[in-house]
């Protein structure tokens, strides 16, 4: 591991050493910064720039999830600001904007495409994990988390205040919250109560002229369209309120597999035409994955009820599966999320506090709504393309139905509600950086085969699982032309609305990224 520091910060010192031309107002940009008013919260110790080469580096590794993205254009990165109080954000906001510079939010890394992160043009990375104070209120059932908080310290703090409380949101445990409820955020409680967003009742978030403002002052407008519009579009988000929901003191949970020779394309075919009708408390995610050359499909699932109740709905729901009780294990809430990680049963919930140092592979995402289902030939197409990959590829197929066929699609900027059988997240990963090209064209093949099987006109695609290839922009530019080709596959019918909430909040597009919402053109 200090190896690869070393070499990284040799192409660091590389990289800058190579800088034809100064980045532009960096002298004045670090100056307002430093002289902003707030002699109780000093700025000075959380501005990170290349003056101090290994302390740079480390600050910007510590939160970059994937390796295609260690190293960025350092002659465009100004600085990094590790913000500890708001008037850190509201320094950076303003100084930025007052000398032309682009600020990039990053709440927890896991940006697919590292939008967060990266840019060509001159900018400031504003890094929100410092900020991850998470205040419980168990009698109102609610919460106020900061942005930069994970989602592993929320569950954690929820848990230790009530047995019977969660909130919906994401298996992943170090994934940032700011990014993941603003992105629409998805989860294993979604069947039973909706997606992140649709349990936010409040927010803070810092504007492009630096204020500070909640839902009563930031109008409902803005605040429709930051959850799930993507907060950097238009400010900071500081922090998020949200309802907690019930769950039961025991939960099941399963996992079982299923390989070709087992009928493993049966079972997931016979999987499509009941997983968005089962109970609301059940979850079952469908993850056909390439292992030693051949396709085993696994199944997740996650009941909010006991083992033998689950078993009964399964056993007469999707008999070809085969559930049986000693495949189910009963838990709290709380040790379901370790579940999902993949990690052994009794390992200490502790590790869901566990961050990230500095990235440890390569990955593509790339994602699909799917409104019927997909014929055994369709599947097997899909197998064959999945068998070609030289490097870790799964899919995932999360279940609709439920409450999100009861939420209107313009309820919140995240449109993809009834109508859907499931979700798709196509993944691969790699570990040499020689392979990226060969993987990122699978991927493309991948997606090229699915196709006639997915949605259409427009093909959706989910914010929060980022893929440049639909479409984007340069960094110093948003192209309205452009930005509607992907705009209209994240945000459907919603994008129009969010357009015009950009243009009132923001009509400069000063908060903009390669894939950002940009103003509606003025008529």
């Amino acid at each position: 591991m200090k190896e690869a520091l070393c070499v990284l910060c040799l192409v660091l010192l590389v990289s800058i050493s190579e800088a034809a031309v100064a980045k532009p107002h960096f002298k004045t940009f670090i100056k307002c910064l430093r002289s902003w008013p707030s002699q109780e919260n000093p700025i000075t110790d959380d501005i990170f720039t290349t003056d101090n080469t290994t302390t740079f580096l480390s600050s910007y590794l510590s939160y970059t999830k994937n390796k295609r993205f260690v190293s960025p254009n350092y002659k465009t990165l100004i600085a990094i600001v590790t913000a500890k109080h708001v008037s850190h954000i509201q320094a950076t906001v303003v100084c930025a904007k007052s000398n032309g510079i682009q600020i990039r939010i990053r709440s927890g890394g896991h940006d697919y495409e590292g939008l967060s992160y990266i840019s060509t043009v001159p900018f400031v990375i504003l890094d929100m994990y410092n900020l991850r104070s998470i205040t419980i209120d168990v009698p109102s059932k609610k919460a106020w988390v900061q942005a930069g908080a994970t989602l592993g310290e929320l569950y954690t703090k929820i848990s230790n205040a009530s047995e019977t409380l969660a909130f919906p949101a994401g298996v992943c445990s170090t994934v940032g919250v700011g990014g993941h409820i603003s992105g629409g955020g998805y989860g294993n409680l979604m069947r039973k109560y909706g997606l992140t967003v649709d349990n936010v009742v409040d927010a803070l978030l810092v504007d492009l002229n630096g204020k500070l403002l909640n839902r009563s002052t930031m109008g409902e407008d803005l605040f429709w369209a930051i959850r799930g519009g993507g907060g950097g579009s238009f400010g900071v988000i500081l922090s998020w309120k949200i309802n907690l929901v019930e769950v039961p003191k025991i939960l099941t949970v399963f996992r079982v597999s299923k390989t070709l020779e087992q009928g493993g394309t049966d079972v997931l075919y016979k999987w499509q035409f009941v997983s968005s009708k089962l109970p609301d408390g059940l979850f079952i995610r469908a993850m056909p994955q390439v292992v030693k050359r051949t396709i085993v499909v696994k199944f997740y699932a996650q009941f909010l009820g006991r083992a033998n109740e689950l078993v009964s709905i399964m056993n007469q729901s999707l008999p070809e599966l085969g559930l049986k009780r000693q495949d189910c294990q009963e838990m709290s809430w709380i040790k379901t999320t370790l579940f999902w990680e993949d990690l052994p049963v009794g390992t200490p919930t502790s590790i869901l506090l566990d961050r990230p140092s500095r990235p440890e592979k390569f990955f593509k995402s790339k994602s699909d709504y799917v409104k019927k289902p997909i014929p055994k030939e369709g599947i097997e197409k899909i197998f064959n393309v999945m068998l070609k990959f030289s490097n870790n590829m799964y899919m995932q197929w999360n279940p609709y139905g439920g409450v999100m066929d009861k939420i209107p699609a313009s309820a919140t900027p995240f449109p993809h509600r009834k109508g859907n059988l499931f979700k798709v997240q196509y993944y691969t990963s790699w570990l040499d950086a020689n392979a990226t090209k060969g993987s990122l064209d699978m991927m493309k093949k991948l997606y090229e085969v699915a196709e006639p099987y997915v949605s259409s006109n427009p093909r959706e695609a989910f914010l929060n699982y980022r893929d440049n290839d639909i479409g984007s922009n340069p960094s110093d530019e948003t192209n309205v032309d452009e930005a509607e080709i992907y705009g209209s596959k994240y945000f459907l019918g919603n994008l129009k609305r969010l357009m015009d909430v950009k243009a009132k909040y923001d009509p400069e597009n000063f908060f903009k990224n390669e894939q950002s919402v940009p103003p509606a053109r003025v008529k």
